[in-house]
């Protein structure tokens, strides 16, 4: 073999390598010792490009196989199929009982108790009319019923998206000076995350949504929940003149220059019903069976707030109220949607922004909840349904909507069965629309804050953060950069600080994969990681490598110069007993490799054979030995007695010949 003279005492290339045949070939009668026959590395099947193309297209957009059901079945059969699966309402609705709708029937009206409060307040939150959260909570659950796979998700305005679309257009549009103008952007960035939302789902790309990690989104809601309650001090203390930025410095900066503007009976009135939504949260949380008095408390605080307003006219002792509320059902407002240069940037970003986000947040609380009961949410039909329902909603006066965690908790300890309490919550909110607008004109806006704080409050995930603490130090660091980020800077900005953090982890573990030293456990054909396991014994003149990771043109020149390194490491250690002959690359764990890979392994052979040494290649997987094999045909690199099946038989096979190399 070429290079191996100084290995083996003056052996020439054509000897060396009728040697290590002759030991090769002969193992069996040799015994080989428990080893047996050593197994060749089998090629895998030869496929064309087309097939290969169109295996990487299916298990890209659709590892779950969707269509598997449609196979075999006559035409007729395939069409309803089809149409059950763009109208999932078709697979419950033919077989709906009475039973199922005394379920959803409760579940339905309990949750309408928590969506008509929450819907007014979050409005109030994106410096909407109170009544365009009401509007969101009729038409959106309706399509929802029709298109979405998730039995328990109950859909509507969320805090978080709520947040993040008011503070994004109040930075071009002033909410107060420019209401109209405020509304025309608010619907029109509905479209677009619609737009954005419902294309994710139809091409197939739900895997972009799986860049906002847990550590992410944990660190995110809890730094938009400090934001939130926050911007409730507003209502809460009765400050008129307020701060328009978001951060935690500025909010707090208003909030003592203004103290000449604080009201007590504001502050009286407010902390009393905070203290009661916390109180019911606690006991919801504390007894489960409770869970109703949760949902009720922000509707009875509603309720009670305005009937001591109207009784003892507050309104005129420092208590702002909502104010007169026009009765009707939603309104056409394809009309109002706007397309003008000036402010398409922002809407398209504002779209994009909040529909990442609630479509991240409508997904997790839909798969979340169908773990619970033991049926399967299809991620890419529940983003185009999200995103269809958004669409629909721009056009009836809606904004961005999607499953909320605290209105789903609720519905699904109601015992919803089916979408039909979306149905039930939505017809009850069209009642409320229809003939008890006029009911909320004395509501207190200081009760609506309270309801914020108490709902954004269970964002705040301590036990998870802990847990992350404890797993992943890293991890920890990029949940902590998304809360720092979002309460101290803004919260797009901490989310994109966030996300970049995780994605260059990512492109980290991409350019230094994990490449470790692996030794043998005595008595065993075992080898493993030495560092990892002690008992693990390094073998006399091998130097065994394993590679954890694709092996690409991002990290050939971080393995290149590992590798070397640790060769030279090993060759100049100066023992005679342990020098080194044999470099044992296993592949086991590389599942992709691609020219650069390649490359990288032919350029390592020849390293190794300037020094006297030889490279052996351990289980190529398919796509890395049909490549392999591809790079032979072109000039023979590796030869089938430098790939092994394992790293005993490698060992096993190769042991006698290092010993014959040592004098």
């Amino acid at each position: 073999m070429v290079g191996m003279s100084g290995a083996y005492g003056g052996h020439n290339g054509s000897e060396s390598r009728q040697t290590k045949e002759a030991v090769v070939v002969g193992a069996p009668e040799m015994g080989l010792g428990a080893m047996g026959v050593v197994h060749k590395v089998a090629p895998p099947p030869a496929q064309s490009t087309a097939s290969k193309m169109k295996g990487k297209v299916k298990e890209t957009f659709f590892p779950d196989d969707p269509f598997r059901s449609f196979k075999g079945q006559p035409q007729r059969a395939k069409f309803l199929l089809a149409v059950k699966y763009l109208f999932p309402v078709l697979e419950w609705a033919p077989g709906y009982s009475l039973s199922l709708f005394k379920s959803d029937l409760i579940a339905g009206l309990t949750i309408a108790s928590l969506a008509i409060p929450q819907g007014i307040s979050y409005a109030k939150l994106a410096n909407l009319p109170p009544i365009i959260g009401l509007y969101s909570s009729f038409v959106p659950p309706l399509v929802y019923a029709v298109l979405g796979s998730s039995r328990d998700l109950a859909v509507g305005p969320v805090s978080i998206a709520s947040l993040i679309m008011g503070s994004m257009l109040r930075q071009a549009v002033s909410p107060s000076a420019e209401p109209t103008l405020f509304l025309q952007l608010a619907f029109t960035s509905t479209l677009f995350a619609g737009v954005v939302q419902a294309s994710l789902g139809i091409l197939r790309l739900g895997f972009i949504i799986d860049f906002l990690s847990k550590a992410t989104l944990v660190g995110f809601m809890a730094g938009a929940a400090v934001i939130v309650s926050l911007q409730q001090l507003k209502a809460l203390l009765g400050i008129v003149h307020f701060t328009t930025q978001m951060g935690i410095v500025p909010v707090m900066a208003s909030v003592f220059q203004h103290t000449n503007e604080w009201s007590w009976q504001t502050i009286l009135m407010g902390m009393c019903f905070l203290v009661l939504l916390l109180t019911a949260r606690h006991v919801s949380i504390r007894w489960p069976k409770f869970f109703w008095i949760s949902a009720c408390a922000p509707l009875a605080s509603v309720i009670v707030s305005t009937l001591l307003v109207f009784l003892f006219k507050a309104q005129n002792h420092g208590i702002s109220i909502i104010g007169q509320l026009k009765c009707g059902l939603n309104r056409p407002s394809w009309d109002k949607l706007i397309f003008d240069p000036t402010y398409l940037g922002l809407t398209m970003k504002t779209g994009l922004v909040t529909g990442i986000i609630s479509l991240t947040e409508g997904v997790a609380v839909g798969r979340t909840f169908a773990s619970l009961k033991d049926y399967q949410v299809d991620g890419n039909k529940e983003m185009m349904a999200i995103g269809l329902m958004n669409v629909v909603g721009s056009c009836t006066s809606c904004y961005v909507t999607t499953g909320a965690f605290s209105r789903s908790a609720v519905n699904h300890n109601a015992g919803c069965k089916t979408a039909m309490s979306n149905v039930i919550m939505a017809l009850t909110v069209m009642v409320t629309l229809l003939f008890l607008m006029p009911l909320f004109v004395y509501t207190p806006n200081v009760v609506l804050g309270a309801i914020i704080i108490a709902a954004v409050i269970g964002l705040i995930d301590l036990p998870a953060a802990y847990h992350i603490w404890k797993m992943d130090k890293m991890d920890f660091l990029v949940c902590l950069c998304a809360f720092a980020g979002v309460i101290f800077i803004s919260v797009q900005e901490g989310l994109a600080i966030a996300v970049g953090i995780s994605i260059f982890r990512v492109l980290m573990q991409i350019t230094r994969p994990r490449m470790m030293i692996q030794g043998n456990i005595k008595g065993t054909d075992i080898y493993r990681n030495l560092h990892q396991y002690k008992e693990a014994q390094r073998v006399p003149g091998f130097l065994i490598l394993t590679v954890e990771a694709p092996i690409n043109f991002a990290n050939t020149n971080y393995l290149n110069e590992r590798t070397k390194r640790w060769i030279e490491d090993e060759s100049s250690s100066g023992n005679k007993q342990t020098e080194l002959h044999f470099v044992i690359l296993d592949l086991s764990a590389v599942p992709a490799i691609d020219t650069s890979g390649i490359a990288f392994l032919i350029d390592l052979k020849k390293t190794t054979e300037k020094r006297g040494l030889e490279l052996v290649l351990v289980n190529p997987t398919g796509e890395v030995m049909e490549k392999i094999q591809r790079a032979n045909n072109a000039q023979d690199h590796f030869r089938p007695d430098c790939l092994y099946l394992t790293t005993g038989e490698a060992i096993a096979s190769l042991s006698g010949f290092a010993k014959m190399a040592t004098p």
